[in-house]
C-alpha cells in the first residue's frame, strides 16, 4: 500500500512585519496626506494605522514617507528589519511635528520628533498673542484725547470696569 508523505513544513507561516503609522493630533492636517510604506523599494501600505505585510524570512529594507507638498516627502524614515521564520516583527512610525525633520521608525513605543520644537514656536505664538491683546485692551483704556473706533468704546468701558 502507498503510503503518503507530509507536505514539508511552511518556513514563511506567519512571517510579518507589523507597522503602525501614526501623526500627532496637532498635525491634523498629515490625516489628509496618505502615508506611503515601501519594502524593499516596492509599495506595500499606504494608509494610517496598523500596517500587517506578510513577507517569508528574511532582510528587509523598510522605509516610510508621507507625500507632501513642501517638501515633496515628510518623514522619511529607513529601517533594515531582520524577519525570522514564523516571526511577526512589531514596529511604528510617527510622523514629524515639523515639515523638515524626520520621521521616527522602530520598536514602539517611538516619541514625535520634532516636540520640542512644535512646543517653542506655540510658546512664541502665545507671547505674541498675549502682546497684541495687550495692547489693544491698554489702548482702548487710555484716555487719549485721540479719535477712537466706535467699537473700542464698549472695550474701553469693559476694561475700566475690570481695573477698577
Amino acid at each position: 500500500m502507498y503510503e503518503q508523505q507530509p507536505p514539508p513544513p511552511d518556513r514563511t507561516a506567519g512571517s510579518a512585519i507589523a507597522v503602525t503609522l501614526k501623526y500627532h493630533p496637532l498635525a491634523f492636517l498629515l490625516g489628509l496626506f496618505k502615508p506611503q510604506t515601501q519594502l524593499n523599494g516596492h509599495v506595500a501600505a499606504t494608509a494610517w494605522g496598523r500596517q500587517v505585510l506578510p513577507v517569508p524570512p528574511g532582510r528587509y529594507h523598510l522605509h516610510v514617507h508621507v507625500p507632501y507638498l513642501l517638501p515633496p516627502q515628510l518623514g522619511p524614515a529607513d529601517l533594515t528589519v531582520d524577519v525570522y521564520p514564523g516571526q511577526v516583527v512589531e514596529l511604528e512610525y510617527r510622523a514629524p511635528m515639523v515639515a523638515f525633520t524626520k520621521g521616527a521608525l522602530g520598536a514602539p513605543p517611538q516619541k514625535y520628533p520634532g516636540m520640542p520644537v512644535m512646543i517653542v514656536l506655540m510658546v512664541i505664538m502665545l507671547i505674541f498673542l498675549v502682546c497684541i491683546c495687550g495692547g489693544v485692551i491698554a489702548g482702548a483704556v487710555s484716555d487719549s484725547s485721540s479719535s477712537s473706533l466706535p467699537a473700542f468704546d464698549a472695550v474701553r468701558q469693559v476694561a475700566g470696569v475690570l481695573l477698577r
